[in-house]
């Protein structure tokens, strides 16, 4: 088969690798249909995630048919088409018994793409694949689905749940990307009085407001402290979440909450940052971090399918499998391109 591999910091290529094949009676083997390209995937080929090794597969998120499972898979057969999650879950461990599946002590947790090969490929082994896979209902199109694989679920339960987004909050998310935009649309279940966008790339405001925030910042120009205090009478948001990953995004999501609310950090960090504790120790914050368990997932799809959410504009640009470096170029350099999230589908589609 043909499968996006790295080759350390700054390396990648579209190349032939071995077809994967069932290890562990609980594995499923799945043809991909649509993957997509995930920040993360851009943080490890800046070589922010030192676990990657060269040699192997990238990817994490993937919608595709079922070609073989092990003897013990017993909720999905061949044929079915599926949503491959990016965590994958033991179902057994601490843990997973506690639905916090990205902390699986059992051989789970971010896997793909990460310590075992992922998903930008044309076939994929999905471990635990009973839990860790997902039944496409009908009527749902790939590119419903494939943002149910990470950035819906990350942003719902990272951001929305782990900042106790409540009715009347005003919410600033820092970062109108990919997982600043899930953050607005699954925020807007909880009715906030006001969300606010902020950003500095001007490509990205269009969707943010068709994606329901009430007001966009561009930070290079604006002071979104100023935006937020008008909106407040001066005590800043509710709720910020952090959706970037550098250092002074988080810094500016800690100065733009209100004594007593919530900075929910959603971006992947990959270099130290400053918590200003000689200013916020006396302002009753509650911060939280968080890598994605996808206990919401199911609750995820039935919205897309009941037509509760519509992730559609999300995708902005699509690809064959076979283009992986132009889809990776178009994706990294955002700014210019206007992408949002990039849809590489197969010639078999």
């Amino acid at each position: 088969m043909k499968a996006l591999v790295y080759h350390g910091s700054g390396q990648s290529s579209w190349e032939s690798a071995p077809d994967p094949g069932i290890r562990e009676p609980t594995d499923a083997v799945v043809r991909v249909d649509a993957v997509t390209i995930c920040g993360t995937d851009l943080h490890i080929l800046k070589g922010d995630v030192p676990e990657v090794t060269p040699g192997r597969i990238l990817g994490h998120e993937a919608v595709g048919t079922v070609v073989d499972i092990g003897r013990s898979v017993t909720r999905v057969r061949v044929g079915d088409r599926v949503l491959v999650s990016c965590v994958s879950a033991c179902g057994s461990c601490r843990y997973c018994r506690a639905a916090a599946f990205g902390q699986c002590l059992g051989g789970g947790g971010w896997i793909l793409g990460h310590l075992i090969d992922g998903t930008q490929a044309e076939y994929v082994r999905v471990p635990f694949a009973d839990n860790s896979t997902f039944t496409i209902p009908d009527g749902v199109g790939d590119e419903q689905m494939i943002l149910l694989a990470d950035i819906l679920p990350t942003a719902y339960e990272v951001g929305v749940l782990n900042g106790r987004v409540r009715p009347a909050d005003v919410v600033a998310v820092v970062g109108a990307g990919p997982i600043g935009l899930a953050a607005i649309l699954t925020a807007k279940l909880f009715s906030p009085r006001h969300i606010v966008a902020i950003d500095r790339a001007e490509s990205r405001f269009d969707a943010a407001r068709k994606i329901g925030a009430d007001t966009v910042v561009n930070n290079a120009i604006d002071d979104p402290a100023v935006v937020i205090a008008e909106l407040t009478e001066g005590l800043g948001a509710d709720v910020t979440m952090e959706a970037v990953g550098i250092p002074a995004t988080f810094e500016l999501a800690t100065e733009l909450v209100r004594p007593g609310g919530h900075v929910a950090n959603i971006g992947v960090h990959g270099s130290s940052v400053t918590l200003h504790l000689e200013t916020l120790w006396s302002r009753n914050l509650t911060m939280t971090t968080g890598l994605v368990d996808t206990y919401s997932t199911p609750t995820l799809i039935e919205l897309i399918a009941a037509g509760q959410l519509d992730t559609s504009t999300l995708i902005t640009h699509r690809f064959g499998l076979d283009e992986f470096e132009t889809a990776y170029d178009v994706f990294a350099r955002a700014g210019d391109t206007g992408a949002l999230k990039v849809l590489l589908e197969g010639t078999h589609r």
